[in-house]
């Protein structure tokens, strides 16, 4: 007897009810029920009834002031879940920690996804001026010292892939907002084996990023120092921060089982 294709067991139902709470991400936090059922091809009353059940099991809340549906404390306690049992997390929190301890700056784990990076952990620099930390968010890939890291080890085809169909938002008068002015800077980041985010995505932020790689010599994620552009000086990123986030790129590569 053949195997049936896993498309013949996909409950139509459910399939919404996931598209609904795909809806929102990134600066989308609050959604009605007549743009829900534009965005989705439903008609409301099936909008309605989807929202009831998420809402019922803490998935989707209602912002009683403004009638408008968020996601619930359910969704983020599932996320926590998925990122606490991720073994790149549990291998990376004491490497984060001893970052911070030795240079007081804010250091992340982040991960290459659809054309962003999405900060997975964060251990902040105890000092007052410090970056806003961005776990859970979606930021552009070729902006960000992360994602720079990502796009360096790919083909030009996967480059362009990853890019297609988005615009190269000029954020800040530093940023690469061109493909072959990037590409040109990925070259660099292959040739030094870590990415500097040059004020690229905020103004008065620098970040710089090294590769992790895992037994199978795939990168599966970046690891990052980021603070305030005063405190990151040329001098100190190549002479302080760059020798310390090589190493725990190593030392966590390492963990995860690669070997040069």
């Amino acid at each position: 007897m053949a195997k049936k294709d896993k498309s013949e067991y996909i409950i139509q139902a459910v399939s919404h009810a996931l598209d609904l709470l795909e809806q929102f991400h990134g600066d989308v936090d609050e959604l009605g029920v007549t743009e829900l059922s534009k965005r989705l091809k439903l008609h409301k009353n099936n909008v309605f009834r989807l929202l009831a059940t998420l809402e019922s099991r803490g998935y989707i809340e209602q912002n009683r002031a403004t009638e408008n549906y968020r996601l619930g404390l359910k969704s983020l306690e599932l996320g926590q879940t998925f990122i606490k049992q991720m073994g790149l997390l549990r291998q990376a929190k004491p490497i984060l920690e001893r970052m911070v301890k030795e240079c007081n700056e804010t250091s992340y784990v982040a991960i290459f996804k659809e054309g962003y990076i999405v900060y997975l952990d964060v251990v902040e620099t105890d000092l007052t001026v410090r970056v806003v930390s961005r776990v859970g968010s979606r930021l552009p890939a070729y902006c960000t010292a992360a994602g720079k890291v990502h796009l360096a080890y790919m083909t030009d085809e996967e480059v362009d892939a990853a890019l297609v169909g988005r615009e190269l938002k000029q954020h800040t008068p530093t940023t690469l907002a061109s493909v072959a002015s990037l590409k040109a800077e990925l070259k660099q980041v292959v040739e030094k084996g870590y990415a500097i985010d040059n004020e690229e995505l905020d103004p008065g932020v620098r970040c710089v990023a090294a590769p992790i790689r895992d037994y199978t010599r795939r990168i599966v994620g970046a690891v990052s120092i980021s603070g305030p552009a005063m405190r990151f000086s040329d001098e100190r990123i190549e002479q302080e921060l760059v020798p310390l986030i090589t190493q725990a790129s190593e030392d966590l590569s390492t963990r995860l089982g690669f070997h040069k």
